[in-house]
């Protein structure tokens, strides 16, 4: 069975870190990736999958992992540390920056999307343990034209914090969840 054979509303997903691999588990998540696609309109708002995660791979700040739900690969996403101010938020260091986050559009609409933006807060509150460091929670901007992604945020316990005009494709929505929350 591929990723697009999943036919039912997926309770539980999984994050699987892309630093935390080995170089044949890697190989093969990159694969994974590979075989992801972007949904009719989302390239304005979300880049290649697999550059996306290659890019994260190669900056020490930011932190890439893949989706998963039934055991196959469904999305990805990044946490980044020391860029929040890329999402609008006042400062750079208290807060994760969520970025590069899809999912596979042969998987869209089976609330995939808030159970991965939830447990992104539950990694970055790892990472922030075992860094040591001080973030406060995890703060994203989405494109207002983008319905399907502000109802995912709201539904994963992100509020909304604000209009943010520095994004490259249009009037963004800056949303913040407490890593305690």
């Amino acid at each position: 069975m591929k990723s697009a054979d999943l036919k039912s509303p997926a309770g539980t997903v999984w994050l699987i870190s892309l630093r935390d691999l080995g170089s044949d588990a890697l190989a093969i998540q990159l694969g994974e990736v590979a075989g992801l696609e972007l949904g009719a309109g989302q390239s304005g708002f979300v880049g290649d999958p697999l550059r996306m995660v290659l890019a994260g791979l190669a900056e020490d700040s930011r932190f890439p992992y893949v989706i998963e739900a039934a055991g196959y690969a469904v999305g990805v996403l990044t946490l980044q540390a020391g860029a929040a101010r890329l999402a609008g938020w006042p400062d750079e260091d208290s807060a994760w920056l969520l970025r590069g986050f899809l999912i596979d559009r042969r998987q869209q609409g089976k609330g995939l999307g808030p159970l991965a933006a939830a447990s992104a807060v539950a990694a970055a509150a790892k990472l922030t343990a075992r860094r040591g460091t001080q973030e406060a929670g995890v703060v994203l901007s989405v494109n207002e034209g983008n319905p399907a992604g502000l109802s995912a945020y709201r539904t994963a316990g992100f509020a909304d914090h604000g209009q943010y005009l520095g994004g490259s494709s249009g009037p963004q929505r800056t949303m913040y969840r407490s890593l305690t929350a």
